[in-house]
């Protein structure tokens, strides 16, 4: 698959010219995976599938607008424009796209996605602390693993709501790495959050030492990073 990388910022203030853009991926020109920013419409993708309904991955639930695709979401909102609430597998062409149910937030529900095309597979998370581990078969063979960077720290910042004992928040990314190292060898950071932004260059050298450390390859995503997972 050719994976490019859209938008690599957080829903922080931009300070990084490589990090500019909210969260996006297009997968082969064809099928976008969040959609932070307006002008990802004017990409030609086919379809697009939303994470979650903040506006950082899903522009239009602050900035209203008429978007000619089909749009799958884990839910619908009524201010939004229409969606298809996805619970199922959705073919696309030559790609098979899975729902994987993330615990993320509190308010609104989110997923992940498993993109398959023939024999290869990738994941893409959004923001997310953890997945159920009834879905982690799901996760084996993934040529590659795109996930959040909102934090780096061990532990990531995970809260419990008083009322539903539901947790939320961004899980580390030493935690992530941990979760998703077993089913990869390649895993992706982006959507990143303040502290990547104090030193780019070091804070990338940081995330590959702690790939090293557990065996796996990390790439450290940038607006407009294209990747050919067949070359990985």
């Amino acid at each position: 698959m050719h994976i490019t990388i859209l938008g690599t910022r957080g829903e922080i203030e931009q300070s990084a010219p490589s990090h500019a853009n909210h969260s996006g991926v297009l997968v082969n020109g064809t099928i976008l995976f969040d959609v932070g920013e307006r002008d990802y419409l004017d990409l030609g993708a086919e379809a697009a599938f939303i994470t979650h309904l903040h506006p950082d991955h899903a522009f239009f639930v602050t900035d209203p607008a008429a978007i000619d695709m089909p749009l799958y979401s884990p839910e619908q909102s009524e201010n939004d424009p229409p969606l298809t609430v996805i619970t199922e597998p959705v073919t696309v062409g030559p790609y098979t796209v899975t729902p994987i149910p993330t615990h993320h937030s509190v308010k609104v529900k989110s997923i992940a996605y498993c993109i398959e095309k023939a024999e290869e597979k990738v994941l893409y998370t959004g923001d997310m602390i953890w997945i159920n581990k009834e879905y982690h078969h799901l996760l084996e063979g993934s040529r590659l693993v795109i996930t959040d960077g909102s934090l780096v720290r061990k532990g990531g910042r995970v809260m419990r709501d008083k009322d539903t004992g539901k947790i939320y928040g961004h899980a580390g990314i030493p935690d992530l790495i941990d979760l998703f190292a077993p089913y990869t060898e390649h895993i992706l950071f982006m959507h990143f959050g303040s502290w990547f932004f104090k030193d780019v260059e070091a804070s990338a050298d940081r995330l590959r030492a702690l790939g090293e450390e557990k065996g796996v390859s990390v790439l450290v995503g940038y607006d407009g990073m294209e990747i050919e997972t067949g070359s990985l």
